[in-house]
């Protein structure tokens, strides 16, 4: 115990530093798409001018991420993860303080987006370094699972601090946090660098190719794409500047790509090894990675600017219409590694792309309808419950399952924990200030343990829960805005029990599928007339069975008892809610 306690207080530590570093870079872009309105009014410029702003930071870390990677290389993860940390933090202290949008586009754009592309390839490298094997897919789980987290919370956390207070506080919060991690900067294993001469003129070709591409997709709606506009300041051919910044940056990039492969014919070390681009599976690779950013990325920026500029929503409300989005991303990004082990890689992506594809078809539909400003007083709506609802949540889950056999010598107890999402549906019937109702949710996460028992032919026992379920009958009192209600019914839930001799999988263990009780209560609050958020507590209990034992472990009966705990945020969406037919929709 003593040898191995300080190896994973070490590992753990890590862990939370990196992903706590994980936070804040994707936390900073969804605070700035849903504080667009007050930060256009507060520096009194324009919607376009932050765009520009938001563009440019994208830009710096497409530009430079290469360059970033590499210098990561040559310092060492740890060191590049230091300085790219402190730039980014005095970044971050920058676009608090800034008076007006240059001095913004100096600190959030310019700044910070340095410091991104030293911190997150250092994020990732360190990680590798640090873990292997089974703790190292479980870090780059939690990484993901983080990034989630922060999409998810981002727009609420950004809305909320801006609604109420400033948006110059989350860039605050985010300068003691970049201070934070520097004082624990220790804790993180230190990283051999790699010295090596930066290729200078791959490093020029790439920015400055990358660049001039960006720069001129996102002019194109100021200065026409092909035809140019009154506001271009040139045209060359009759041709807008746009399509030959977009040409020059192309040909700036295949200059690249010929200069890399001079330097790999050299036996040399280019800042790019183009022998990557070759591997079919990479191109299919980040054919779809770009797909996917194009997609993310897009809503995350279009949707906060149409539903505050076109719809009238403040920051709050924004990021309340995001949070399904957000969420969603939150689960699949915790289920992912439990999906690619049960599917292949292939009929995964293809199947979120064309999932992707269809809802982004739905969206447009809908965003192409006109709507009038919609009017705080019918957001604060009086709220009515009646009507079928449905949703998604995030929770974590403990539990203890306890094993003993007719043979006393054979006995243990785990104690399983994990987080986990999913979805509801459920309908409600108000009468005066009573809602009666009924519903049904599906929850996927990895709520596990892996211990050793209390003999000696097996070194480790797993238990796993990776799917339940449950159907209920829930009966509350409304107050205010406010539904307080107590909720119980039928409880499923499918585990699995795996055992280990010498860190290898013994036998092909056993899936159980258990019916139980649940019961719980919870909190919903409206906070539109057609969105509420809830926090809900439930217990299951499974009871207990018997199973023949597993080989060598004795004569007699195995005897299990499993329950488990649950505690979970959810969002829902009711489809009727009396008058409001304009907030209806959203």
């Amino acid at each position: 115990m003593t040898t191995t306690s300080p190896q994973k207080t070490a590992s753990w530590s890590v862990i939370a530093m990196l992903a706590a570093a994980q936070f804040v870079m994707v936390l900073d872009t969804t605070v700035m798409n849903v504080s667009i309105t007050q930060i256009v009014e507060d520096l009194n410029t324009t919607v376009v001018g932050l765009q520009t702003a938001i563009t440019l930071y994208t830009l710096v870390m497409a530009a430079f991420m290469l360059i970033g990677g590499k210098l990561g290389d040559r310092w060492g993860a740890k060191r590049a993860y230091a300085v790219g940390l402190l730039i980014y933090g005095l970044g971050s202290l920058i676009t608090a303080l800034s008076p007006n949008l240059g001095v913004l586009l100096v600190g959030w754009s310019f700044i910070e987006g340095f410091g991104a592309v030293l911190v997150i390839p250092a994020i990732a490298a360190l990680t590798a370094a640090t873990y292997s094997g089974r703790q190292r897919a479980l870090a780059y789980g939690i990484l993901g699972g983080v990034s989630g987290a922060s999409a998810a919370l981002g727009p609420l956390i950004g809305g909320w601090v801006t609604t109420n207070f400033t948006w110059r506080l989350v860039f605050a919060g985010e300068t003691v946090v970049v201070l934070a991690l520097m004082v624990f900067l220790r804790l993180i294993p230190k990283t051999a660098g790699h010295p090596s001469k930066l290729d200078l003129t791959g490093a020029f070709l790439s920015a400055a190719g990358l660049g001039a591409v960006v720069f001129g997709i996102l002019r194109s709606s100021q200065w026409g794409w092909i035809a140019p506009s009154s506001s271009a300041p040139f045209t060359l051919l009759g041709l807008s500047p746009v399509i030959w910044l977009i040409s020059a940056g192309l040909v700036l990039l295949g200059f690249f790509a010929r200069y890399e492969q001079s330097m790999l014919d050299a036996g040399k070390e280019p800042l790019l090894d183009t022998r990557l681009l070759k591997i079919p599976p990479m191109q299919a690779g980040l054919v779809t990675y770009l797909c996917q950013q194009f997609i993310i990325m897009g809503t995350f920026f279009v949707l906060p600017l149409y539903l505050q500029t076109v719809i009238g929503f403040d920051a709050l409300q924004t990021g309340i219409v995001l949070l399904p989005l957000s969420m969603a991303l939150l689960i699949f990004a915790l289920g992912g590694a439990r999906l690619a082990g049960r599917y292949s890689p292939k009929r995964i992506v293809l199947a979120g792309l064309t999932a992707a594809g269809l809802s982004s078809t739905a969206s447009a539909a809908d965003l192409g309808t006109p709507r009038s400003p919609v009017q705080a007083a019918i957001v604060a709506a009086a709220q009515n419950w009646t009507g079928f609802y449905a949703g998604v949540h995030v929770g974590y889950g403990w539990g203890q399952q306890r094993v003993e056999n007719d043979n006393p010598v054979v006995f243990y107890s785990v104690q399983p924990r994990g987080v986990f999402g999913g979805f509801q549906v459920g309908y409600n019937h108000q009468i005066n200030n009573i809602v009666i109702g009924l519903e049904g949710d599906l929850s996927f996460g990895s709520i596990s343990h892996r211990r050793a028992p209390q003999f000696a032919l097996l070194d480790e026992v797993s238990k796993s829960t990776d799917l339940f379920a449950s159907a209920r009958v829930r009966g509350g009192v409304v107050v205010g805005d406010a539904l307080i209600y107590a909720t119980g019914g039928l409880g499923y839930a499918r585990s699995r029990d795996r055992n280990f001799v010498g860190g290898v999988e013994f036998g092909t263990g056993w899936q159980n599928d258990r019916l139980g009780w649940v019961a719980g209560f919870g909190v919903e609050y409206g906070i539109t007339p057609n969105l509420s958020v809830k926090v809900e507590y439930l217990r299951y209990d499974f009871g207990s069975w018997r199973r023949p034992p597993a080989l060598f472990w004795g004569i007699g009966s195995d005897h299990f008892r499993a329950s488990m705990d649950t505690v979970k945020l959810g969002l829902n969406y009711r489809f009727s809610s009396g008058p409001s037919p304009v907030v209806a929709r959203y």
